[in-house]
């Protein structure tokens, strides 16, 4: 399980003495233990992928605020943060997969313009879930289906 190996990694790298990345197991760890508070459940590995993947995002928008500001440091502890993350993510799909998946979604729901995309998303969210940046694969959509 997919919170087990967190744990693990949390252990050793408190062993290890690495606290750059254990500070960032331990941000991991507190959104996942709130959701699942919030929530009253335990989390399976498809609702920690999510976290994952929401974590992800808002790091890579606070980059784009920070570069903005021109706060270079903090953008890079932002980008670490990132590659820590990605570690607990599966492997990334490239560009071609992401298009042929939405082809196939756009096929499958029979999408026709913009107003279809809700279809279309609702079918490859689970199919993508931390392997694609969704915004990205939104704008794609809106693309193919001629916005």
């Amino acid at each position: 399980m997919l919170k087990q190996r967190i744990q693990d990694d949390m252990k050793s790298a408190m062993k290890g003495g690495d606290k750059p990345r254990l500070g960032v197991i331990r941000l991991l760890m507190a959104a996942i233990k709130q959701r699942e508070v919030d929530e009253r459940i335990e989390l399976d590995d498809a609702q920690i992928l999510a976290v994952l993947d929401k974590m992800v995002k808002q790091r890579r928008d606070s980059i784009n605020q920070y570069e903005q500001a021109g706060r270079p440091e903090l953008a890079e502890q932002e980008a670490f943060e990132i590659t820590v993350l990605q570690g607990y993510l599966p492997e990334a799909l490239s560009e071609a997969e992401i298009a042929a998946m939405i082809r196939e979604a756009i096929q499958a729901t029979g999408a026709e313009s913009v107003r279809d995309m809700g279809k279309v998303m609702g079918q490859l969210k689970p199919k993508m879930q931390g392997r694609a940046d969704m915004g990205a694969v939104s704008a794609l959509i809106k693309q193919l289906l001629g916005s």
